[in-house]
């Protein structure tokens, strides 16, 4: 079984900047993609940028040149800096891995842009 643990969300201004943390424990292959994915009231659930154990990555247009995502495969954690922030990008975020064919996510971490 994996389990993920979130860290690093809050309430910050427009133009600010957090980081979340995702750590990884259970059974984890090397061969993986983790992520962040995020859902606001009303929404469905998006991407938001993923990384593969190799190091490519994916964004949603609307965080590219903002957010980057990065990762330690040593010690199985994944991060999101966050800059810029906008309103819209309030939503709570969950943490995500691919690995053997299955998804698993973290509990979700609330991320609030407001003045």
């Amino acid at each position: 079984q994996v389990q993920l643990v979130e860290s690093g969300g809050g309430l910050v201004q427009p133009g600010g900047s957090l980081r979340l943390s995702c750590a990884a424990s259970g059974i984890i292959f090397s061969t993986n993609v983790m992520g962040w994915y995020r859902q606001a009231p009303g929404k469905e659930r998006e991407l938001v940028a993923r990384m593969t154990d190799g190091g490519d990555t994916n964004y949603a247009d609307s965080v590219k040149g903002r957010f980057t995502i990065s990762r330690d495969n040593a010690k199985n954690t994944v991060y999101l800096q966050m800059n810029s922030l906008k309103p819209e990008d309030t939503a709570v975020y969950y943490c995500n891995i691919y690995v053997l064919f299955r998804d698993y996510w973290g509990q979700g971490t609330q991320v609030t842009v407001s003045s």
